[in-house]
């Protein structure tokens, strides 16, 4: 079964399905033959044979003058009935009125036409443009040619809307001149701006205070023009950056800037100096005419374009024959000799006044002096030794031999700085033996020991009575006498048993050879010679409690009164002692 078109030009933009019933019959199609039914669904394809049509003439946009370039005023669009590629459009603005200030693009997505603005708009200036846009497919069949042209124009007229706007500087940037120390309040220059809006309103003028450089200039609010607040100094600042800011009246919010600039002229104050270096050196074998240093000269101020340095030797140093200095004209100078030979043991040093002046207005110099130090030098000039101490040394004598000659003076000197110490401790030492005498010492000890049983912590041999350490170096050990006791208290009769224990290890002590000695005698107490009560030691008494007289313990006082009783009463018993 073959489908073929029955109509001529049939077209997708009227009707695009079509439903087709198709029966099919076997035996031929003669009676008596089974049948089946199907419907076929024809679709129409898209052919590019409709252009674009832009739906009205003409568009009219309203713009106000302070839209931004680059930003989209407005969109018109064409309309195509194809389907696809066959619709993209492509728009394009007719050269003309606004060919130069406005541009179109299509957006891929609606196929509409968007005008940007290229320039901004002044509705001072021009307060409407017209110009015409051209629509285009992007791809056409060569089968439709003969329709007719595929693109369609319109008129675009714009109208400009008028702002508020920011007054307008008469220039982008401001430049000006100033020479330094410039009285305060004198007038450099003036900056203008403008309210170009229908109902002109005035400016008012400030500055843009960001940093303290903008101190140094001020500006008139009314008229603009720029003065000095304080003097300047192109040495210390030679340009001067800052931004004024003019402002509506009508409207103080609306505001625009613009950048001033200052140059500072410089004015010829400083003398010209000699640069580096100050000093230079002179062989002792130099010949006339000799040049030992070439000089050049600095100043501080803005040299112009051909300025001039000169050199001269000042007056008083004209009439010595030992120097002159030579003016190259190039802005150098040369230090020529004058002499056959100088010597370092009549001068070592000489000093030369050279005078500079440059070439500016007023005319400023300055009186440098240079110093000369004579050196001994080999035959080819070459400098060996330029130190004051070289002159004395004798002919021949080397560096080395002179290092050497100093260090065996400093071994010298260390030596007898030694043996000077050692002899003041020598008689240091013989000083501390002639003082063992304890009597005369004074021992500090600074430390509280650890009491009665510690034995280590000093020698408690310095205590003892010297005249005892002297008769008897060695231990003395004494049989104590029989106690005597002034006071006696009976035993009780129940303790009879104790008594004859005590007793019977008595006498097994004293017939044992081998028991320890009965006493030691240690002086702990002693006063020193002089003392009138001598030893305090009971141990080395000679005498017994019974030859002791205890009245005189009455005479002391009430506090006395109990040792009074205890030993002035009682009578010694030597039977009750046990």
């Amino acid at each position: 079964g073959v489908i073929r078109t029955a109509l001529p030009n049939m077209d997708r933009e009227v009707k695009e399905q079509y439903q087709v019933l198709i029966q099919a019959k076997d035996m031929g199609g003669q009676l008596g033959g089974l049948a089946g039914t199907t419907t076929v669904n024809i679709t129409l394809t898209d052919v590019n044979d409709n252009p674009p049509r832009f739906p009205k003439s003409i568009f009219h946009l309203k713009v106000p003058e302070t839209s931004h370039v680059g930003s989209a005023i407005g969109r018109i669009r064409a309309v195509d009935p194809d389907f696809g590629k066959n619709a993209e459009i492509e728009y394009n603005i007719v050269p003309g009125d606004g060919g130069n200030l406005f541009d179109i693009t299509t957006d891929e997505y609606t196929q509409e036409g968007v005008i940007k603005l290229k320039k901004p708009l002044d509705f001072e200036t021009k307060k409407a443009y017209t110009f015409k846009v051209e629509a285009s497919n992007l791809h056409l069949d060569h089968r439709f040619h003969s329709v007719g042209p595929f693109k369609d124009t319109a008129t675009v007229k714009i109208n400009v809307l008028d702002m508020d706007e920011p007054p307008v500087f008469s220039k982008p940037m401001y430049t000006m001149e100033v020479y330094e120390d410039t009285p305060v309040g004198t007038i450099i220059g003036a900056v203008t701006a403008q309210d170009l809006d229908a109902g002109s309103s005035s400016v008012r003028y400030f500055m843009d205070w960001k940093n303290d450089v903008d101190s140094y200039f001020t500006i008139d609010a009314t008229e603009g023009t720029i003065a000095t607040n304080e003097l300047l100094d192109r040495e210390s600042t030679a340009q001067y950056n800052f931004s004024i800011i003019a402002s509506k009246v009508s409207n103080p919010l609306l505001t625009s800037k613009v950048n001033v600039i200052i140059n500072v002229l410089d004015v010829n104050e400083f003398p010209p100096e000699i640069s580096v270096p100050y000093e230079t050196s002179v062989c002792e074998n130099a010949k006339p005419g000799q040049v030992i240093q070439t000089i050049t000269a600095a100043d501080k101020d803005l040299s112009p374009a051909g300025q001039r340095f000169s050199f001269k030797l000042s007056s008083e140093a004209s009439n010595k024959p030992n120097f002159t200095v030579h003016d190259y004209r190039n802005n150098t100078a040369g230090i020529e000799t004058r002499r056959n030979g100088y010597s370092r043991r009549q001068q070592e040093l000489y000093f030369l006044p050279v005078v500079i002046e440059d070439s500016s207005y007023p005319v400023q110099s300055s009186t440098n002096t240079l110093t000369i130090r004579v050196c001994r030098c080999d035959s080819d000039g070459t400098i060996q030794s330029c130190n004051v101490e070289a002159i004395f040394l004798p002919v021949g004598l080397s560096t080395g031999a002179l290092i050497a000659i100093l260090l065996c003076i400093v071994i010298l000197l260390v030596i007898v700085v030694l043996y000077v110490a050692l002899r003041r401790q020598k008689k240091k030492d013989t000083l501390m033996t002639s003082k063992e005498d304890i009597r005369d010492n004074v021992i500090h000890y600074d430390d509280e020991g650890g009491g009665e049983e510690d034995t280590q912590a000093f020698d408690i041999g310095a205590l003892r009575n010297p005249k005892v350490i002297e008769d008897n170096k060695i231990r003395r050990d004494i049989k104590p006498d029989t106690l005597r006791f002034t006071r006696h208290r009976p035993p009780a009769e129940d303790n009879t048993d104790i008594r004859d224990f005590i007793n019977q290890r008595l006498q097994e002590n004293d017939v044992d050879p081998s028991a320890p000695p009965y006493d030691s005698l240690a002086t702990y107490a002693y006063e020193g010679n002089g003392s009138v009560a001598e030893s305090l030691s009971s141990i080395d008494s000679l005498t017994t409690e019974a030859d002791q007289d205890y009245d005189y313990l009455s005479d002391w006082g009430p506090r006395f009164k109990i040792l009074a009783d205890m030993f002035g009463e009682e009578s010694y018993n030597p039977d009750k002692v046990t």
